[in-house]
């Protein structure tokens, strides 16, 4: 067998299932165990796999208010306050963005009075300059990844 697209084909089979074992992705993709390990060590070295995390239903938790900031950033503060936003552990999205806004970022809540008092927290920074928040109504995808096309 050729191994050219074996990274693509594991990175598939780990997107459907990402406790599968070593030895039924092995069998799935018609290699030995070690290729398996040796390809997703590999992967893990180069920072291609990340990591192995659940993806978590916050609003199963009680934390069913998303808001999405968008964050105007005072001259040079652009670092600092995507470092600042960064030790909000409700914040799960952060990025610096080109366009109107500097950042956009999205917080889970547990209540409007929650995510409320993080907004006003964040607007006695200095660097914020402006801030506009929307809160989401539905969220029809989250957390989505696509499987990786294989040319044949």
């Amino acid at each position: 067998m050729t191994y050219e697209h074996l990274d693509k084909q594991l990175i598939n089979e780990l997107l459907q299932d990402g406790r599968a074992s070593l030895r039924s992705l092995a069998q799935e993709l018609d290699v030995s165990v070690t290729t398996v390990s040796n390809h997703l060590s590999d992967l893990e070295g180069e920072g291609i796999i990340k990591g192995y995390t659940p993806i978590v239903d916050y609003d199963a938790l009680g934390y069913d208010v998303t808001a999405i900031l968008q964050l105007k950033v005072e001259g040079t503060a652009l670092p600092e306050v995507t470092e600042r936003l960064l030790e909000h552990e409700q914040m799960v999205s952060v990025y610096e963005v080109t366009g109107d806004y500097d950042i956009v970022a999205v917080g889970k809540f547990r209540d409007t009075d929650g995510m409320n008092d993080q907004i006003k927290a964040l607007l006695v920074d200095p660097d914020i300059k402006e801030s506009n928040t929307s809160v989401v109504l539905n969220a029809a995808s989250e957390n989505r990844q696509f499987s990786l096309p294989i040319e044949e």
